[in-house]
Formats: structure tokens, sequence, C-alpha cells
């Protein structure tokens, strides 16, 4: 009856006012002032501005003022342009399909008009100047105004018509902060622009047009830009280029993650992943990488039309762009310890940039540019066209190969300790080849320090560096077909907890391929039989008991390749030059000359730097120079 009573009081199914649908609407496309101002500047940015100013006040929930000098609007477009579902960027309705501009919805002006005081003066090159008023979804009319070529957008007491709204806001400088930040984030997808923001009368951002590597460089600091590698890769439907931080500069958060497609900012999950994939293996648990990528798709290959915001994406071939993001880090960031690249592209336009007092360089926008079928410019070279899985009508696997395994100059046996010797004579120059330059010393028999060629000092952390050799000479035989293995004249017995012994036995044939033979023996034992001949004559329980707490933490879905490259991590840690070793000089010069010719070596298996660099700049900062 309670029920029945109920559905008897529903009041009927009515069509809600305009004014209320438009602020129901709004909550999705507004839901804070940041949400407005990256609104009002992708509107500016679609009718050509090559300037943009914006004014905040009160964190713009008072006031958000943005200017350009764009192409403006008629008076029967200004008249149009605040109301809903109204644009002029889809002519047609196949247009949805391949949209080429920021916005498309048309829902932008009406959903700020609904929930503030809006205000919009404009004049195209040709015509005279008008401005037309909304307060809170009430429409006045068009008016005369004067007002130079371009469009003055005034948005007064935001969400005064939504007070319920204004309460889930942070403080004005939390919510200024934001919208400085997506005003960040347009600056760097379109540097060719320039970008101008004022808080409260104070400057907060201040971009001139510049290239892209340039606004690279101002927006991101000259820290990332010396630590930066470009990242370059084209494909007939994928062209990618832009910058990566080596592993040695790292943050805390994702947010200095900027990633651009067809000149649109996004915080897409694919791409993102993609991202922490590429860093997996040589970055530190929990740090995230920085990067500014710039990908450019034919768009028809991909959906923005998937979240209110635009900030995601729905790619066609989501596989192949990730492949072949993750492949281009990889490759970009496979370098050697210290290694530079040839100052080409986007390299000579970065050390353009980062050199002080130097002017902006040019760099042409590629956007709207037919992608080529050049071959794929990596950092190391240049090879044979690939492209991604189902970007051409003729499919082939997407594929780069690893890094060519380098002939180990340093393969010391861990278990024995070097002699001291007095430091050998080097013929001129021997030393000196590389980017790590030559030894000087071992300090606390654990760091090797040396003078590189420009006279900087370099750190070096020797089990940490011989750490990431090892790692990568045992996953080049894990690719070539399995480790070579070294029996043991006699087998050796570990005796361990009885849980660990099943799980190890269990994995027997995976470990098997990393040159490590095992086999049950009884409850809580293990018959060791082989190990990886790249280790030497290490105890062999230490390195079970590791194995065997690596694979406790992986669940049986856990790829085998992510399971044996963990394995290999934990190898590399046994087999390599422990601190406290003591070295000569001939060692530690090999050394350093085996991490500048070994891919990632700028990093341990651990993610952890392997050496430092201290120039000139550094002391003088140091000493408290000028």
């Amino acid at each position: 009856m309670i029920a029945l009573h109920a559905l008897a009081t529903i009041p009927p199914i009515r069509r809600l006012p305009p004014t209320t649908a438009d602020r129901i609407a709004a909550g999705e496309v507004v839901e804070r002032p940041a949400a407005a101002v990256k609104e009002l500047v992708e509107n500016a940015l679609d009718a050509g501005a090559r300037r943009v100013s914006v004014t905040l006040e009160g964190g713009g929930t008072d006031r958000i003022l943005v200017e350009d000098d764009g192409a403006g609007m008629s008076p029967a477009d200004l008249a149009l342009c605040i109301e809903r579902h109204a644009t002029s960027k889809l002519p047609d309705e196949a247009t949805l399909f391949r949209i080429a501009t920021l916005g498309f919805r048309g829902e932008a002006l009406p959903s700020i008009g609904a929930v503030s005081r809006l205000s919009i003066t404009t004049r195209s090159r040709e015509g005279e100047g008008h401005a037309i008023a909304v307060e809170a979804g009430r429409v006045g009319e068009v008016t005369p105004a004067a007002a130079p070529p371009g469009t003055r957008v005034e948005v007064r007491d935001l969400f005064f018509a939504t007070p319920a709204r204004r309460k889930f806001l942070k403080t004005p400088g939390t919510e200024a902060a934001h919208a400085v930040e997506a005003v960040r984030r347009l600056a760097l997808a379109w540097p060719e622009v320039g970008f101008r923001v004022q808080v409260d009368g104070r400057t907060a951002l201040d971009l001139p047009p510049a290239g892209r590597a340039a606004r690279a460089t101002a927006l991101l600091g000259r820290d990332f830009a010396g630590a930066a590698v470009p990242v370059e890769g084209s494909w007939p439907d994928l062209s990618l280029e832009g910058l990566a931080a080596l592993p040695t500069h790292h943050r805390a958060t994702a947010a200095e993650q900027h990633l651009v497609v067809n000149r649109r900012p996004v915080r897409d999950p694919l791409l993102r992943a993609a991202l922490r994939v590429a860093y997996r293996d040589v970055l530190a648990s929990g740090r995230h990488p920085v990067a500014a990528l710039f990908l450019e798709v034919p768009p028809e290959q991909v959906d923005v039309n998937v979240h209110p915001m635009k900030t995601e994406l729905r790619f066609r071939d989501a596989a192949g762009v990730r492949g072949a993001l993750i492949a281009s880090l990889r490759r970009a960031l496979g370098t050697g310890a210290g290694v530079g690249t040839a100052r080409t592209g986007w390299d000579a336009a970065l050390a353009a940039a980062t050199e002080p007092g130097s002017p902006d360089p040019s760099w042409p926008s590629r956007a709207g540019q037919p992608v080529s079928e050049a071959s794929v410019t990596w950092a190391g070279g240049t090879e044979s066209p690939a492209r991604p899985p189902g970007f051409a009508e003729a499919s082939f696997a997407f594929s780069v190969p690893p890094p060519a395994p380098v002939q180990p100059r340093f393969a010391l046996p861990p278990g024995a300790m070097a002699v001291p010797a007095e430091a050998p004579p080097l013929p001129p120059g021997s030393a000196a080849e590389g980017p790590l330059g030559r030894p000087l010393a071992q300090l606390l028999d654990t760091y090797i320090l040396a003078e590189a060629p420009d006279g900087a000092l370099i750190l070096v952390d020797q089990h940490a560096a011989h750490e990431r050799l090892t790692h990568e000479r045992l996953s080049a035989q894990l690719v070539a077909g399995g480790v070579r293995s070294q029996p043991l004249l006699l087998p050796a017995v570990v005796d361990m907890p009885a849980a660990d012994a099943l799980r190890l036995a269990g994995r027997a044939a995976e470990l098997a391929r990393l040159g490590l033979e095992i086999e049950p023996f009884g409850p809580g034992a293990i018959l060791v039989r082989a190990l990886p001949a790249l280790l030497g004559t290490p105890e062999p329980g230490p390195i079970l008991a590791d194995i065997a707490a690596e694979l406790s933490d992986w669940e049986e879905s856990t790829a085998l390749e992510r399971r044996l490259d963990a394995a290999v991590a934990r190898l590399a840690c046994h087999g390599s030059v422990r601190a406290g070793r003591r070295l000569n000089i001939a060692e530690m010069a090999a050394l350093l000359r085996e991490m500048e010719a070994t891919p990632r070596a700028a990093t341990c298996s651990h993610g952890r730097p392997t050496f430092l660099r201290l120039g000139a700049g550094d002391f003088a900062r140091m000493f408290g120079r000028s």
C-alpha cells in the first residue's frame, strides 16, 4: 500500500525551463573557473588569435577577462554564439567524425552565461564592433560598441546563479592556480601564440610567441631542458615529436606530463599508461617522468567526443598508438650514460633554447602537414620504416629491435678482491674519450671520481653502474634465446621456507631461461645445478631468497616478460661489483667506457641514478658565486 501510494504521488513528467536546463548542462562544462578559462581560450585559438590575454580576479569567481586578436564575429554570429549548440566549427554532419578544432559542441558560452554575468564585445577586421550581455541565462540585445579587432569576453560573478556550486570551490588562490595551469597547457600546445595571464594585478604568465623547444623550456624549466632527450617518429598515420626527461629527472606526481594530440592538451589514460610503461625499468617506484610529447593523428582516427572536458580520447587503433609511444620513448631513453645525440631537429632547437640569453628559436609547426612515409628518426639514428599495426592497409607487426649488446669490457668476478695498485700511466686521451671522462680516484671504496672533457666532475656509484651493465647483458642474452649458464662443480642445496621452495620449483622452467637451473630437493629445500655465467660464483642462497620474494609479489596472471625482467634485475644486483670493492684506474676507466656504450646506464635496475655531474654552474651555486 505504501509503495502504491508513493507511485501515485509522483508528479507528471514535464519539460524543464530553458534556464534550468542550461544551468544543469553548465555543471558538466563549467565545473570551476579554470574550466571557463580553458573554454574561452580555446575559442580564441580556434578564431586564429596570435595573442591571448587572461585576467583573473578573486580566483576567477569575481572576474574573468579573456581578450584576443582573432577573427572576431559579425552581429549575426554574436547573437547566435550564446545559443546552445550553435557553432561555426561543424559545417556539416560528417565533420563530427573528423574534428580538427578545439571546440565543437557550442556549449561553452551558453553554459557560462547561464551561471554568471557574461558580456562579449567583438569586431571583425572588416566590420564594426558590437556587444551583447547575458545574465543568468537572460540574453540582451546586440548593440554597437567600440572595440579593436578580435573578441573580448568578460565573466563576472561566476556561479552567482547557482550558489551551491560556489560552496564546493577551493580558495581563490587554488582556483587561480588551476586556471593558470589550464592556460599553461594550452600555451605548450600552441607555441606560436603569445599568452599573458594576470592574477589580481600580478603577472602569472607572460609568454611571447616561440618555437616548441623554447616554449617547453620556458614552461618546464631549464633543468628539464638540460635533462631532456628528443623523441621523434613518423609513420603514415601518426607523427610523434617532443622531449622526454632522462630518468634522473623525475617528479613526485604526474603533473608535469604534457601530452598533446592534434594541438589539444589531454590527460588520456592510454597515453599516460604508455609513458609509465616506457619508464618502468629505469625509474624508481613512486616517481613520475617528465615529458612534453606532441602527437599528430588524422582527425578521423581519433574520437575527442568522449568526455565533457575533452581531456580524454578514443583512438581507432589504440594498441598501435600505445606501441608507437612506448617504443619511441624507450629508444630515445636507450642511450649510454652521459652520451649526447647529434644536434639535429629538436636537439638543435633545444640547444639554442637552453643557451642563456639566446633568442627563442623558430620551430615550424607540423599541425596540418601531411605525415610522410620517411624512415623513423630516433635519438640514436635512423631506421627502416616501421608503422604500428592497423595504421595502414598492409598490416605488419610494429617492433623496435633491442639495442645491440655491448661487449663486456668490465667483467671482474665480484667475489675476488682487486689488488690496490698504483695508478698506471694511461695514453693521453685514452681515458677521456667519452663524456664521463677519465677516472681520478676512488672515494670510500664505493664511488669513482672522474673529470669530464669539459672540466666537470663526475661521481659514479660503482655498484649501481655495474648493476645496470649486468642487467643489460643478461637481458640481451635472454632476448637472444636464454642466459648462458655455468654448471656448478658440486650442486648446492639451499634450505628455505617450504612455501618459497614450492614457488621456485613451480617456476623452474622460467628460471632455466635465466641460466638458473634448479630442482626440488625434498620439503623446504632446492638443489641448484647451475647459475648464470655472468654472475661469477656468488652464493646461491641469497639469490634464491630474493627471487622467491620477487615472485611472491606477482600474481599468476602477470605477464611472463614482466616476471622474467624482475628476476633479471635481482640477478644483476647479486652479480655486480659491491660497495667496498677496491678498483684500480684501469678498471675504473673500463667501467666508465662501458657505461657510455650501454643503454639506460644513467640509472640502475631500481631506478636510482648511477652517476652525478657537477659542472661550473653547480660549483658556483654551492660556493655562492655569481
